[in-house]
């Protein structure tokens, strides 16, 4: 009896890391975009956050999401979702360019509402790309390749604020910014959205059981609770991804304020591109070390040390306290896939609505980062007590990853 030939997944692989490409270039771009906005719409630090908030606030829909992917499975959610995506980005351009004569305030706001519309088509992505990449080979190398899929995210990440300076802004600084500088851009992007979802329309791409898939991976049938929501380290995952995203979008989203209260640094702007760099080198090292390290312990660390580079910037100064700053994510690289992978263990059937429940957390991204923005505005706090309030959310991060993410798991 001949032994079971083990599906080669590579093709598929593939076809996932160019939408994390994309996710990691749309979502780096719109949080890049807070500084331009300010500029372009006369907008306080509080408004500039809305940005943020429009953006991260469609993963609110992200459980509903994972029950339609639930039923419809991977490859319709991810063409619908970079359908979704293409159609945001060209009503953008169709409702700035025919209202540049308008109040910046109204066009404003049709920017925040379509980039809402381009976050509902990443939300199907981010749905897609986390699970498919989990189940995509062998359940013990989940964690290797969800990193690998986040390094090559972070290519995308690392490229997002050149073209917004290269692009978007064609070589002038931010302060000369103006809405007439978005809508050709966003078409370019929208029209490409669109034609990769048509071409991957007429593409096969393999449907996976994951509970038989897990079975075969260990030898046994397991038994399943009956429901996703019985299983208590989903949730504290998602509230762990709600605190990340203070993590990881708190520095880029910090520094403009950061440099506004010291003009003589310069720009936000030039310096984002040194954090989502050192994000990308810092997963595809990470994607090394999982090799030899227990995710566990690889997330602790990146943790205390992420920590402890936001604190050296409190006993810093200049540009001094921004390198600093900006070197946390080399730390923060790996925090993502981990914890999403310590929040998708032993779930098996259940895996892609869990999927849908944990990003959920990303509605962090949406109220996190306007809450330290609000702080910001206060004249008796400030951007160090903004900045400071990352603290809290490291400190809950290390408590799911060694105590929360155990519990609830099934024998």
């Amino acid at each position: 009896m001949g032994q079971k030939t083990t599906p080669n997944y590579t093709f598929a692989l593939t076809i996932v890391i160019i939408v994390c490409f994309l996710i990691g270039f749309v979502t780096t771009m719109n949080n890049s975009m807070i500084e331009f906005c300010k500029n372009a719409f006369n907008l306080t630090d509080t408004q500039g956050q809305l940005v943020n908030t429009a953006f991260y606030g469609a993963y609110a829909m992200s459980i509903p999401f994972g029950f339609m992917m639930n039923k419809i499975g991977y490859k319709a959610t991810l063409v619908l979702g970079l359908a979704v995506v293409g159609i945001g980005f060209v009503i953008n351009f169709l409702c700035i360019n025919g209202n540049l004569d308008g109040d910046v305030s109204t066009i404003y706001w049709m920017f925040l509402c379509c980039m809402f519309i381009v976050a509902l088509g990443v939300v199907m992505l981010q749905l897609v790309a986390n699970p498919y990449v989990m189940v995509l080979g062998s359940p013990e190398k989940g964690a290797f390749r969800m990193t690998l899929s986040q390094a090559l995210n972070s290519v995308a990440t690392t490229v997002a604020p050149i073209f917004i300076l290269n692009v978007i802004l064609s070589g002038k600084s931010p302060e000369e910014a103006t809405p007439a500088d978005i809508p050709y851009p966003y078409l370019g992007l929208g029209l490409f959205t669109i034609l990769l979802g048509a071409i991957l329309f007429f593409l096969k791409l393999p449907n996976i059981n994951e509970e038989e898939q897990a079975a075969e991976a260990s030898g046994v049938q397991k038994t399943y609770k009956s429901s996703v929501f019985k299983y208590p380290h989903v949730w504290l995952g998602a509230l762990g991804i709600f605190m990340y995203m203070g993590v990881e979008i708190g520095i880029p989203s910090m520094l403009p304020a950061y440099f506004k209260a010291d003009p003589s640094l310069g720009t936000a702007t030039d310096f984002l591109w040194l954090y989502w760099g050192g994000m990308m080198v810092g997963r595809f090292a990470g994607a090394v070390i999982l090799s030899k390290f227990q995710p566990r312990v690889l997330l602790t660390s990146c943790l205390v040390l992420g920590a402890c580079c936001v604190g050296i910037s409190f006993l810093l100064s200049g540009m001094a306290a921004v390198y600093a700053m900006l070197a946390a994510g080399l730390f923060h690289s790996v925090m993502w896939p981990l914890i999403f992978n310590l929040g998708l263990q032993d779930l098996g059937p259940h895996t892609k609505a869990a999927s849908g429940i944990i990003n959920l957390g990303v509605v962090g991204g949406a109220t996190l980062p306007l809450l330290m923005g609000t702080v910001v505005d206060n004249p008796a706090l400030g951007v160090g007590v903004a900045i400071a309030m990352m603290f809290v959310y490291y400190a809950y991060i290390i408590w799911f990853c060694n105590w929360g993410s155990k519990i609830g798991l099934s024998k």
